[in-house]
């Protein structure tokens, strides 16, 4: 028997990409081997922002790829168009990968196989092969619940055959768990395509031995109490440096953060997904402004590295400091920051909650509703925002919230208690 050696799959979004990452590293330190799947397009443009994967050549972490079947010029903002694509063309094409990995030494074959959600269909190919399979849910433990309790949904008439909800109504999975409004489940914002996917998802998942969660038991315990099989790895949280990002970080604005007082700066980040309609932007702009505190805003580029909103003409950002992306781990633990304005996707909230920084709440679509009750109704270390009757959080409503939790001592004690 020779060593462990594992093949992990990410679904190609930053999201499933660093926790899997983070796992490899971990699991690497315990003398496994890993052979890392990136589809050709992602590793291209990892490797051109200097994300440092090349850095881990050395280590016990190889990288292969394997092309996704999309033209460069295709939108890979299309997420069900991605996932379709990579799941007709990668599935032929992996036995023969599995193949050549295993022929570069016939001691240390695969032995498992660890995919992200959307990656199933590997799972499905390795059990052909004998080879076992793990699945690493990047999302909370709390959503994967929710997708693993679909047929219970559907039975109890909680939802129709397309995922949407028959009535508004408030759901709890278990008594312990946070009220989730039925227009918020996870699946609702992406359409009735990618529900049938999600419920053939959840299927192939069963032929997954391990299904470990990017958590731990404190931070959602009754999601642990519905099934034994979900297992708390997390929060992954390994080192800064081999961060896998899709965009250059911007590591001067850990020097601009230095010289900003102590709980002073309002961050901004919404993650590598999440876009703001023109109007929209316009508002958060000026409620920068009119907050008069020093603010460092993510602001990202589109895949072909374009900015997709213009500042409206009264902005004046004299406080501020915009960058295209940022080493966001880093900046959460700096002293300067005071509040994290966040889109609540799971890893940007377990990294504000392991920094100790409260938050708010800024959700667009799947987990980030679940996630948003979490921080605000359970936790209690972040504050929501209300939309106004046009759809648009206005100027003022940012504004106000912002200085309520920048004021608010209790929850920083909560926010710095949840670290700990």
């Amino acid at each position: 028997m020779g060593i462990p050696h594992f093949l992990v799959i990410p679904y190609p979004v930053m999201g499933h990409i660093n926790p899997l990452m983070q796992f490899s590293q971990l699991v690497a330190k315990h003398g496994c081997n890993i052979t890392f799947l990136n589809t050709e397009f992602s590793h291209k443009r990892a490797t051109s922002s200097g994300s440092g994967q090349d850095n881990l050549k050395e280590s016990r972490i190889k990288f292969v790829t394997l092309p996704d079947g999309l033209d460069p010029e295709d939108d890979r903002n299309d997420q069900v168009k991605v996932l379709f694509s990579i799941k007709s063309t990668m599935t032929p094409m992996f036995p023969k990968l599995i193949e050549d990995i295993n022929a570069l030494d016939k001691d240390n074959k695969i032995t498992c196989i660890v995919v992200t959600m959307n990656m199933g269909w590997a799972l499905e190919v390795g059990h052909k092969l004998g080879i076992k399979g793990a699945l690493l849910w990047p999302p909370s433990a709390t959503s994967l619940a929710f997708c693993d309790k679909i047929p219970n949904l559907l039975d109890d008439g909680v939802i129709d055959s397309d995922g949407l909800p028959l009535k508004k109504q408030e759901i709890q999975l278990s008594p312990n768990m946070p009220p989730m409004d039925s227009d918020n489940l996870p699946w609702v914002t992406l359409g009735k395509v990618f529900f049938a996917h999600i419920v053939q998802e959840m299927q192939t998942f069963k032929l997954a031995e391990w299904w470990l969660c990017n958590t731990t038991h404190d931070l959602e315990p009754a999601a642990f109490s519905l099934s034994q099989r979900y297992l708390p790895i997390g929060p992954l949280m390994e080192n800064y440096s081999n961060k896998t990002s899709f965009w250059e970080e911007d590591v001067a604005c850990l020097e601009w953060l230095d010289q900003q007082p102590p709980q002073s700066v309002i961050y901004v980040s919404f993650g590598s997904l999440a876009t703001l309609e023109q109007s929209q932007f316009n508002e958060l702009a000026l409620a920068l402004d009119l907050l008069d505190k020093p603010f460092l805003w993510v602001v990202r580029p589109d895949n072909n590295n374009k900015v997709n909103n213009a500042y409206p003409d009264e902005f004046h950002r004299s406080k501020g400091k915009i960058v295209k992306w940022a080493p966001q781990k880093k900046i959460l633990n700096h002293p300067a920051i005071a509040c994290f304005i966040s889109h609540c996707g799971w890893n940007s909230t377990i990294e504000g909650v392991h920094a100790g920084v409260p938050f708010l709440c800024w959700p667009f679509f799947t987990d980030q509703f679940l996630n948003k009750s979490y921080i605000c109704d359970v936790w209690k270390i972040g504050l929501g925002l209300e939309k106004g009757e046009n759809g648009i959080i206005p100027k003022g409503e940012i504004r106000k919230k912002v200085e309520q939790v920048i004021i608010d001592e209790d929850m920083k004690a909560r926010s710095l208690k949840l670290k700990e």
